[in-house]
Formats: structure tokens, C-alpha cells, sequence
């Protein structure tokens, strides 16, 4: 069965200002499968994480030419609709950042900006993004609580709800357990094997271990360059360039 590819990625060349941090990049992602960003810090893999979804718009002096298409749309086009591609493809950062607001204003903040005004609706909306996060069971009662009252993992895990109230197809992951510790790691691991039966999910991660456990394809970048990109398992047991292979069996980065 052929896979369907959500993002179509063509010589894709990025400059801040006159430093290049992208070079010639070319790369498909799959649907409904997980896909891992990794290579040292400066390699461009959070680079071509926030071009996903034209973050990098944000960011003074930046330039980018080559082809980025989602579901075959060149979403750098000039008439193209960037809300709507921030919609449809959601955004989990580094460090948690709740809103600092109650934990279901959190989650009903994206719908309500979007015009649900519902009660009804939003309190589904809400549930339906904690249960798909795994928090629910821990917040049902707290609701009304300030988000910033929960720990770090449940922040974290309250920003992929926040990121699923929005109903988006694709959720870009950037280090998302860096600053959290083992055992919520472990738990945001385990989420993000669950919510690839409904999303196609992006992350950028400098933990090897984490990258093998979790996704099914392993990009490795250095100094910009894509250098080999496969199934994960081949790039972790057999990985064609010698490069790739210093770098995951700790010989430098």
C-alpha cells in the first residue's frame, strides 16, 4: 500500500539574512507516521521544522526559495493562506508556555478565536483535547485552576491539547520532553504513539534514544544538510553514510 505524503519538500534553501541555515533540502513526510528531526544543535532541524508551517516569517531578514508543498499546495505562495496552514498544522514547542489563564481557557482559546462560541461545543472541544492528550483523568476536577499551576509534563501535555482543540492534521514538535524529566518524557512518548493513529506528527529531538523509540523515519541533518533520511530502523542499524553513523554511535555531535 503506497504511503500518502503530507509535505512534498523541494531544494528548499533558507537564509537569515546572508547566513544560509538551509541547503537544498528535498524530503517527503508521510501521513499518520512520526518523523524525527535530528543532528546537532545548529543543524537546521528546527529550521526546517518552523518552515512547516512558515514560522520562519516571524524571524527579520529570513528568505526562502525552493518548493514546500502541503497535501500539493506550495504553501509559499504569495495568495496562500498562512492562518489556515497554522491551523492545520499545530505547533508544540520547547519549554511549556500555557497561557496564563485557567487550564480550559487554555484549550478554548484557539475555537473561540475561531468563532465557537458555544458552551456546549466548547466543553467538548475541551474534554476531547484532554482525553486526546492524556490529561484529562488529572485536571477534570481543576478546570478552573490557572494552567500554570500544573507541572512541567502537564504543561507540556496541556499545549498538545491546546494544539488539538484546533483539530489540525499535522502537529510539529520542537524538543517537546528537553525540559522535562524521565517520567514525563515517558508519557509524552506514549501520547504521541497514540495520537499518530489521527495526526501526522514532526519532531525535533537531540535524544537518539528517543528518536529510535518513537518514529518511523529519521531525518539526520549537519550544518544544514540533509545527509540521510530513511526508515528508522535502517538509520539506526544500517545507515548508509558514514556520517550519519559517527553521529549516532557518539563518535562527534
Amino acid at each position: 500500500m503506497k504511503t500518502e505524503n503530507v509535505f512534498q519538500i523541494t531544494n528548499l534553501n533558507l537564509h537569515y539574512g546572508t547566513k544560509q541555515a538551509l541547503f537544498d533540502i528535498a524530503m517527503e513526510i508521510p501521513k499518520n507516521q512520526v518523523t524525527a528531526l535530528i543532528g546537532p544543535s545548529g543543524c537546521g532541524k528546527s529550521t526546517l521544522l518552523r518552515s512547516l508551517n512558515r514560522m520562519n516569517d516571524l524571524i527579520d531578514n529570513c528568505h526562502v526559495d525552493g518548493l514546500v508543498q502541503y497535501e500539493n499546495d506550495d504553501i509559499y505562495d504569495k495568495n496562500y493562506d498562512v492562518i489556515n496552514l497554522r491551523t492545520r498544522v499545530g505547533m508544540v514547542f520547547q519549554k511549556p508556555n500555557p497561557f496564563p489563564m485557567s487550564i480550559f481557557d487554555n484549550i478554548a482559546y484557539g475555537p473561540r478565536c475561531q468563532g465557537v462560541k458555544d458552551k456546549k461545543t466548547l466543553n467538548e472541544i475541551v474534554k476531547n483535547a484532554l482525553v486526546n492528550s492524556a490529561l484529562y483523568d488529572e485536571v477534570k476536577d481543576r478546570l478552573k485552576e490557572a494552567a500554570t499551576s500544573l507541572s512541567g509534563g502537564q504543561q507540556q501535555r496541556l499545549c498538545i491539547a491546546r494544539a488539538i482543540a484546533m483539530s489540525p492534521e499535522v502537529i510539529l514538535m520542537d524538543e517537546p520532553t528537553s525540559a522535562l524529566d524521565p517520567i514525563a518524557t515517558a508519557k509524552i512518548e506514549e501520547l504521541i504513539q497514540e495520537l499518530k493513529k489521527d495526526y501526522t506528527i514532526v519532531i525535533v529531538t537531540h535524544n537518539m534514544q528517543q528518536a529510535a523509540r518513537i518514529s518511523d523515519n529519521t531525518a539526520f541533518f549537519l550544518m544544514g544538510e540533509l545527509i540521510e533520511y530513511d526508515k528508522t530502523d535502517l538509520i539506526f542499524s544500517q545507515p548508509s553514510k558514514k556520517q550519519t553513523e559517527d553521529y549516532i554511535t557518539g563518535r562527534f555531535g
